[in-house]
């Protein structure tokens, strides 16, 4: 479509160059191949004169003469005393015909510009270049193969990255500098990792809140938990792997150890509501007269009966009230009261009752701790449906989420344990411990049921999604070898011909098979230079640079067997380089260029990819300008040698034949010259014997006898069709030959239905009307659909669809859109003293939409608060103490286990000279009356809290950064040094954690980073430095920058396509234009994107910034074809510029003896006489053969006598 619009728009729109002079032009060019030089008479209006002015550097001779060129040089030594052309070939040839047109309009405008000179300076570099490589092609086709192999040799050292925030962590980026803070302090592994399985009903709406389905997770749940792996000699299960929230350190050893033992995994499932919760802890422990201890038989409040008498327990008993633990799980109703194990002590078991399973759900479930291990119903239950009373009455998906220990966890926990004393302990096991026990899990889990269960389950992994990104990663071989296999299928079939002189079935081969080297260069040399693959880079980028460099393989060997008649075999390459050296060069460098700016788009994934793309295209370039003429040269000695295509050791059966037409003495140099009257229109070549003086004409094996076309300048007269045969079967009029014509079906081709039918309608007035019109109302529509673009890419885009990852996410997606963020507090201010700060920058972040609100019978779950709430709770102890007498001025022996710790800290002054006062004991209170902490106290109370308090603690996943000092209360010291308590240092690092519910969209996730971000804003005016943390905050926060992002690179991108096109094209109009058509195109496809619900995201961004370079493959290639009229001339009905620009480009052509004109040209009018014989007003050619002749280069000796082309240069 571009196409059409580019040809339709370039043939109407006026070139803005206009000559300011009305004179006739008249130029004369001899051409030698021996003495290599070259001679150009300008004659200017009717001015007298003969001088002639001489141009060095261009290689050009311009004179003034009134005779208009009808007479001979007046010395003929002025040929030969011409100026010798840097780079032959520069104002001749089909290709350059433009160039020469406009070169002489711009000199009698007395304005040459700087870009013609680059471009006329470019070509011969391309010519000198193609003939170098011709004369040297072995040399050069062995050394680029040698070159790009050792660049492929890189990929031995190429880095996959599969690591998510590496990929799509915007570079430089806020949150990447947030990222690195949080690393820093923390580490690299997070604190925990999660497991998940998620039920839902086969039959969509069906309710999960019934016995049945909640036995169904029970067994899938089970499953899941008995997983066991091993490696290293060892069995591995979730109890050794698991995350336990702060385990207490008691004074009695015995406890001690079996507490460690029987502390329970954190697991959050709805079982936990349930005695059947218990049976997921896999802990045991083993008492003297008492069978095994486990969570399903274990009463905390009956052991402590038990054991009382025999052991100190009191610390461990205000351990579990404090955590309010009460039976655990005996005391909670059972899914199935029949079940033999059922306790007697839970509230069903008498009854023997089925649950109330949506009552007792309702406002979530606990673990064994009521106070620190509340999972609310969000995390439990999906699709709920509510009463107008607010009751929960159904639900349609559990989820239970199994919280493992991070590698490094793992490795410290077991580090100099005797189970891993002899197998070398390292993090790296413990890595892989943990993602083999993942695996195993996914897998055993989503196979718990029966495929004929009224229940599916969907099982998910920290490990699934590496392995998900590993997959996608790792480059298919059977892929990219099919693809690879499938173009050189293509490309030979494509250039095979019948004929063997016209075969290039080899050359395709070999130039695929050389595209395919270089990209393998490019992909080599960046590994070399550091940037990391992935995913596009490994599954896009080799099928998108193969489709880049095979279209200008085609389009060189295209140009190869198109060369312009009598060029000579040793520059036949720099003549194919220099008519398509420039189009190849500039639709590259643009791709180039494209892919580099894609790189702003900040997203490490996609600028790495976009980097690799322009260096792999550069490759491209390099051996299609390089290496592949090469092989071209070669194939050309092949065919001189007449040898099979692809089997080229064998002899070719096909012959060439050379007529000579007319043979006649040259005599003294002339030629008479008369006028041919032949109806055929065919190509031909004259080829000059050195030794005989024979102008020999050649023509193509194959030719077409057709009736003379209308135009003047004929769109057939260069067209390939018939042999020398038929031409002279033709003129004799005789013989079976030439009553045989091929059929028309047999002569169809692409090129013949774009250059007879397509072409010729395309150019038609209404046609172009209708096009304008399609394509404005195509604007339009794009415009609109534009506007339906949103944001996004969820993972479910990603993830192949039918797999069971793509089911899991969806169903995440649809029932559990929860996120765990943080709010995280750096280091730079007090804390101490910014506690009133801290304390609204939390309730502000509370207040946001999307924040999940803790219950209302429950505090909020930070570290602050749970700091705060424990210093209350030991002063309230300390108070009665005091009150009783337990707890005097000179004693707390005999004080409470917390009356104790708030004595030492109410005597702390803070000051290191006088650190103890006990005249603070009544006067001073450990929480003020506003609710904070006296500043001489935070750090040293912060210290007895997190020794005191580690379910506290861990409940509030403060992660302390530096972490405060250890600090065991001894209440029998006798010493005094117990009273002395360290203070923690400065705090650097602390976090509030948070839950996020109901982001669906993106325009739900950018709404929620704005609101954490303008909370931040201003804790940061109170002097509070915060920032936001998460997973919505690292892969989210893109979309907030991304359409500027996108917007600035396609207009740079846009701005450099139009600085080269109109630099190498040297019309910054027709520039103009090509930039018009790919913002039209850019349009269309942002346009398309909404109608089809195609979300944007980075993704789509690099596609269609790189889709512009891609356009420029079509629009330049057209641009440069109308403007310069290559090859083909145009069928009739062209523009006028554009027939005097193809006529001047291909019309002059050798005459021959005896007064026929082999070129077939049919003859004008004569110009008449009272004109001074110039040629007609209107930029048509009229050859005089009195006055003008032109000669192409040929291995001869002298050249005939002169003649001149006269040219009434156009209105450009």
């Amino acid at each position: 479509m571009c196409v059409c619009m580019c040809v339709c728009v370039l043939s109407i729109w006026p070139v803005r160059e206009r000559v300011s002079m009305s004179t006739s032009v008249c130029h004369v060019r001899i051409l030698s191949q021996k003495t290599n030089l070259c001679l150009l008479q300008v004659c200017i209006g009717w001015e007298a004169g003969n001088g002639v002015k001489f141009f060095p550097s261009l290689g050009l001779c311009l004179c003034t003469s009134s005779l208009f060129c009808i007479q001979k040089p007046r010395s003929q030594s002025l040929a030969e005393d011409g100026i010798k052309r840097k780079g032959k070939g520069f104002m001749g040839g089909c290709s350059n015909a433009w160039l020469t047109l406009l070169f002489l309009s711009q000199i009698l405008a007395g304005s040459l510009k700087a870009p013609l000179w680059l471009r006329a300076y470019f070509q011969g570099l391309l010519f000198s270049l193609g003939c170098g490589i011709q004369r040297h092609c072995g040399k050069v086709l062995f050394l680029g193969l040698l070159a790009f192999g050792a660049l492929a040799l890189g990929l031995r050292v190429a880095i996959i990255e599969t690591d998510l925030e590496q990929l799509w962590v915007e570079v430089g980026s806020r949150v990447s500098q947030e990222l690195e803070y949080t690393k820093e302090k923390l580490g690299e592994e997070a604190a925990y990792t999660s497991q998940m399985l998620i039920q839902t009903p086969r039959q969509e709406g069906e309710n999960v809140l019934t016995p049945e389905a909640l036995d169904l997770h029970l067994q899938a749940a089970l499953t899941a938990s008995k997983v066991q792996v091993s490696l290293y000699g060892k069995s591995w299960d979730l109890n050794k792997i698991c995350y336990k929230s702060g385990v207490p350190l008691i004074e009695n050893g015995m406890i001690e150890r079996m507490i460690e033992k029987l502390f329970p995994c954190v697991i959050l499932t709805p079982l936990d509501c349930f005695w059947e919760g218990a049976k997921l802890q896999g802990g045991s422990a083993y008492l003297p007269g008492r069978p095994d201890i486990q969570w399903t038989n274990l009463d905390p409040e009956q052991l402590l009966a038990e054991l009382g008498p025999f052991a100190s327990l009191e610390g461990f008993r205000e351990l579990l009230d404090k955590a309010q633990v009460g039976q655990a799980y005996v005391g909670r109703p059972c899914l199935h009261p029949d079940d033999l194990h059922c306790p007697p002590s839970a509230p069903n078991h008498h009854s023997r009752q089925a649950p109330n399973v949506a009552q007792e759900l309702s406002g979530g479930c606990h673990g064994f701790s009521h106070k620190f291990m509340h999972w609310q119903e969000e995390l439990l239950l999906g699709g709920m449906a509510r009463d107008p009373q607010g009751q929960l009455l159904r639900a349609e998906a559990l989820q239970s989420t199994f919280l493992l220990m991070s590698p490094r966890q793992l490795y410290e926990h077991f580090r100099g344990d005797y189970q891993t004393h002899d197998i070398g302990w390292s993090e790296e096991q413990a890595s892989t411990v943990l993602q083999a026990w993942q695996r195993r899990f996914v897998q055993l889990a989503q196979e718990a049921l029966p495929e004929n269960a009224s229940q599916q389950i969907h099982a998910f992994s920290s490990t699934t999604l590496d392995d998900i990104l590993h997959a996608f990663s790792e480059v298919s071989a059977a892929r990219v070898v099919g693809g690879y296999l499938l173009m050189l299928a293509y490309a030979c079939v494509t250039m095979l011909r019948w004929d063997c002189a016209q075969s290039q079935g080899a050359v395709g081969l070999a130039g695929v098979l050389l595209v395919a080297l270089a990209v393998a260069s490019g992909l080599g040399l960046c590994a070399l230079l550091g940037i990391a693959f992935n995913a596009a880079t490994t599954q896009v980028l080799p099928f998108l640079a193969l489709g880049i460099g095979v279209d200008d393989i085609f389009l060189l060997a295209h140009a190869f067997t198109e060369a312009p008649p009598g060029s000579p075999l040793q520059e036949r390459t720099g003549e194919c380089l220099r008519r398509t050296g420039t189009s190849v060069t500039l639709t590259s460098i643009n791709n180039m260029v494209a892919f580099f700016m894609a790189a702003l788009v900040p997203i490490p994934a996609l600028r790495a990819f976009s980097l690799q793309a322009a260096i792999v295209v550069g490759c491209n370039f390099a051996a299609v300008m390089l290496v592949f003429p090469a092989v071209l040269s070669l194939d050309l000695r092949r065919r001189h040698c007449r040898r099979l295509d692809v089997l080229c050791c064998f002899s070719s059966p096909c012959s060439a034949r050379v007529i000579q037409i007319l043979p006649q003495e040259l005599g003294n140099g002339t030629v008479p010259v008369g006028v041919a009257h032949l109806t055929a229109t065919v190509q031909a070549f004259a080829h000059c014997e050195a030794s005989s003086q024979h102008v020999v004409t050649i023509l193509p094996p194959q030719a077409q006898l057709v009736p003379p076309p209308s135009d003047p300048l004929g769109s057939e007269l260069f067209s390939p069709g018939g042999s020398t045969r038929d031409l002279l079967g033709q003129e004799e009029g005789t013989g079976q030959k030439a009553a045989c014509k091929s059929l028309p079906c047999a002569r169809w081709n692409l090129a013949h239905f774009a250059r007879s039918q397509f072409a010729p309608l395309l150019l038609q007035s209404h046609t172009k009307a209708v096009v304008l019109v399609l394509f404005g109302a195509l604007l339009g529509l794009s415009l609109y659909g534009a506007t339906l673009v949103q944001d996004g890419l969820a993972l479910t885009d990603v993830v192949p669809r039918g797999t069971k990852e793509h089911a899991f996410l969806s169903a995440q997606l649809r029932y559990f859109s929860l996120y765990e963020v943080a709010l995280v507090t750096q280091g730079g201010f007090d804390y101490a003293h910014s506690q009133r700060a801290l304390f609204d920058l939390h309730q502000r972040f509370s207040s946001l939409k999307a924040v999940l609100p803790p219950p209302a019978t429950q505090a909020p779950r930070t570290w602050l608060h749970y700091y705060r709430s424990w210093l209350q709770g030991i002063q309230a102890a300390f108070d009665q103490d005091w009150a009783s007498g337990r707890i005097t001025r000179h004693s707390y022996r005999n004080g409470s286990e917390d009356g104790a710790p708030a004595y030492k800290l109410l005597v702390q002054t803070g000051d290191a000279q006088e650190p103890l006062d006990f005249s603070q004991l009544t006067t001073k209170k450990l929480v003020d009356k506003e609710g904070l902490i006296p500043p001489e106290l935070f750090y040293m109370g912060l210290t007895v809290w997190v020794s005191s308090d580690p379910l506290g603690l861990a409940a509030s996943q403060a992660n302390f950064y530096p972490p405060p000092p250890e600090w065991l209360h001894d209440k029998y010291d006798t010493t005094g040094e117990n009273l002395r308590i360290p203070a923690a240092q400065p705090l650097e690092f602390a976090q509030f954690p948070f839950l996020l519910r109901g982001l669906q969209k993106t325009a739900d996730f950018v709404e929620a980073i704005e609101g954490a971000r303008a909370a931040c804003a201003e804790a940061s005016q109170a002097g509070v430095h915060a920032y936001p943390s998460g997973s919505p905050f690292l892969f989210w926060e893109q979309y907030l920058g991304l359409r500027r992002c996108f917007l600035l690179a396609v207009c740079i991108l846009l701005l450099c396509t139009f600085l080269v096109c109109a630099l190498l094209l040297l019309n910054p109009w027709t520039a103009a234009l090509i930039v018009l058509v790919l913002a039209m195109m850019t349009v269309e496809l942002f346009g398309i994107m909404g109608f089809l619900g195609i979300k944007l995201s980075a993704i789509p961004v690099v596609i269609l910034v790189a889709s512009i370079g891609i356009g420029v493959e079509f629009t330049v290639h057209v641009a440069l074809v109308l403007l310069c009229g290559a090859d083909n001339t145009y069928t009739p009905g062209p523009p006028p510029w554009a027939r005097a620009a193809a006529g001047t480009a291909v019309h002059p052509g050798p005459p021959t003896r005896g007064g026929t004109d082999v070129q077939g040209e049919r003859r004008g009018p004569e110009p008449p006489s009272s004109a001074g014989r110039r040629a007609q007003v209107g930029g048509t050619l009229h050859p005089a053969p009195e006055l003008c002749q032109s000669d192409y280069l040929h291995d001869c000796g002298p050249p005939p006598t002169p003649t001149a082309w006269c040219l009434h240069p156009p209105s450009l």
